[in-house]
């Protein structure tokens, strides 16, 4: 049943119909395993650092049932964010499960937490579906990264990086993505670093722009559904994350399932506690990250 939502969730400021997405399958289910982090950086779109509980660290008997019925609704893969995922104790426990059903996918910052636990990652190369891992490094430029992470994370998340890959697992790239760059030439900058660690040059990126920090208000114009129709067709609509995917999160000990993977930190986005409801629920377009997607193409996926 859906919940009841508010005004802005349904119009726009000046009153015009807001734009919106209608779900039309479950491609890909994220799990949330956490904003505790071990790392503090002042750009986190997840507002994560060590010890933040504002959303909770999960443990297998929370996610199981529902990598259960994802997979009795066809999902075609899972995948974990933080936070730091590796800062769950469960995490290894919880993708051999998931992988027995579909290919998994892990996001982290590549740093001490993941290296502590790279022992318990061997029986995973042996798993059903493969396990591949998305580490985050900022900026190519050594500097930049570091400034929001922490002197030597750079260094120490491409030796992470290169770790995973030596064991077996397909990796690849989170960075950041700025107004108006040079995607080739940047890219190019990355692609020598990662030669220079040993790392294939062919490594597939994933870009992000600036999401900016939990419950900011943000930025860019209402997305209206003449916005929608004028400027997207029903093929790209369906290429709209909240299109093919939810997230589950766990909040004050319960077990919640949000429209997007980029929007945890609105209430307005929760689709309650059962998958195939959540998928009956239109999405609106009323955060302010959705102009991210709608300008974009924005993706958290790798399907």
């Amino acid at each position: 049943m859906e919940l009841i939502r508010s005004r802005e969730w349904y119009t726009t400021a000046d009153g015009a119909e807001r734009g919106y997405i209608r779900p039309h399958l479950l491609k890909e289910l994220w799990f949330h395993t956490g904003t505790a982090c071990n790392l503090s950086c002042d750009f986190c779109f997840e507002g994560s650092s060590p010890g933040d509980t504002r959303l909770e660290l999960v443990k297998l008997a929370d996610v199981a049932p529902y990598i259960d019925q994802a997979v009795e609704l066809g999902v075609e893969q899972f995948s974990f964010t933080g936070g730091e995922p590796f800062l769950a104790k469960d995490l290894v426990k919880i993708l051999q499960q998931a992988s027995e059903h579909v290919p998994c996918l892990v996001l982290t910052n590549g740093t001490d937490a993941l290296q502590k636990r790279l022992h318990q990652l061997v029986p995973l190369l042996n798993s059903r579906f493969p396990v591949s891992f998305r580490i985050s490094i900022d900026s190519h430029i050594e500097a930049e990264h570091d400034a929001g992470r922490g002197e030597g994370m750079f260094d120490l998340a491409m030796k992470g990086m290169k770790a995973l890959y030596d064991m077996g697992f397909n990796v690849s790239l989170a960075r950041h993505m700025a107004d108006g760059e040079d995607t080739v030439a940047v890219e190019q900058q990355y692609r020598a670093i990662l030669e220079n660690y040993g790392i294939p040059a062919d490594t597939k990126f994933v870009a992000f722009p600036d999401f900016l920090p939990p419950g900011s208000h943000g930025h860019g114009p209402d997305i209206t559904t003449n916005c929608m129709t004028q400027f997207h067709t029903e093929e790209t609509r369906n290429n709209f994350m909240c299109s093919f995917s939810k997230m589950i999160v766990k909040q004050r000990g319960r077990m919640r399932i949000y429209a997007c993977t980029l929007v945890d930190d609105d209430p307005e986005y929760d689709m309650g506690n059962d998958l195939r409801q959540a998928l009956e629920q239109q999405v609106s377009m009323k955060h302010h990250r959705c102009f991210s997607c709608f300008k974009y193409g924005s993706s958290c996926s790798e399907t």
